[in-house]
């Protein structure tokens, strides 16, 4: 009695588009307004753009990608601009 495998991949590919267009939303947050992005926001922009969590020393989060580049981020609340514009530059938006 399981979902239908086609029922799953419509859910999928709906949830898929959901979560883009709400990291495309923090993505223009964080270029009209730098100063006010929260760690959650940075976190879900970077795991959407290929960023993993490596390890967490205190307050400083480093996040790296296949290619080995590292993003280090101190956790503010909000975070302060320079993480944010670096995470923009990164990303190339």
């Amino acid at each position: 009695m399981g979902i239908d495998i086609r029922d799953w991949f419509q859910v999928f590919a709906q949830k898929g588009c959901e979560l883009l267009a709400s990291v495309e939303k923090i993505i223009e947050k964080m270029k009209r307004q730098p100063n006010g992005v929260s760690m959650a926001e940075a976190d879900k922009v970077l795991l959407a753009r290929g960023y993993r969590l490596a390890r967490q020393k205190g307050s400083h989060c480093h996040y790296i990608n296949v290619s080995g580049e590292v993003i280090t981020i101190k956790k503010d609340s909000p975070l302060k601009a320079v993480y944010v514009k670096d995470i923009l530059r990164r990303i190339e938006e």
